[in-house]
């Protein structure tokens, strides 16, 4: 059976590291070294086995980081003493960063024109940049941000969303915002056709 390969841009300090790190405890969990990596030892392998599962680890966390971020972190010896810098250097939860953080999500906005899809998708990476830096935001509030991020012409959506409800919930806002988004490009399509 062949070994499946998997991609996976290389981290430079600069692209999302949340992201990143999701991806790269994917691809080691698919090769079976992300126990490695958390540094969690089974009681069932010998010192020998465990190191050179924790030499493909590093190595395979090394080849994912650009020569950049590698630079930084040559010093680590282990998988779980490199992934633990990358996270104090990347992944901080100072109050700077969460500040900075917070100051992106309340400002947030969506211009006219641009993809609702891909809105949504930065609004939600932003929820996780919060979460990974330990910041809660009620999921009420989260609703609300998600409507207040968007143009003036979802004014009526969104004040038809809110009013009229017990409880508004940031998948039940999503959910509609993705329904009426396909509804628009369904009939945009429609229009097109019909046109020829």
């Amino acid at each position: 059976m062949a070994a499946t390969r998997f991609e996976i841009e290389k981290f430079d300090g600069e692209t999302n590291f949340n992201l990143w790190q999701v991806r790269m405890m994917t691809i080691l969990v698919q090769s079976g070294l992300k126990k490695v990596v958390t540094g969690k030892k089974p009681e069932n392998l010998n010192k020998t086995e465990w190191e050179e599962l924790d030499e493909k680890a590093l190595s395979a966390t090394q080849l994912c980081l650009a020569n950049t971020v590698l630079q930084e972190l040559l010093m680590e010896k282990t998988s779980s003493a490199l992934w633990k810098r990358l996270e104090t250097l990347y992944a901080t939860k100072s109050l700077a960063n969460r500040l900075v953080l917070k100051q992106c999500l309340f400002t947030f906005r969506m211009n006219e024109g641009e993809p609702l899809r891909d809105h949504i998708s930065q609004f939600i990476t932003l929820l996780n940049d919060l979460k990974n830096v330990e910041v809660h935001i009620d999921d009420e509030d989260q609703a609300m941000l998600l409507l207040c991020s968007l143009p003036p012409s979802y004014k009526s959506f969104g004040e038809t969303l809110i009013y009229g409800k017990d409880k508004l919930s940031f998948e039940d806002v999503k959910g509609h915002l993705l329904s009426r988004d396909k509804l628009d490009n369904d009939l945009h399509l429609d229009s097109k056709l019909s046109f020829w």
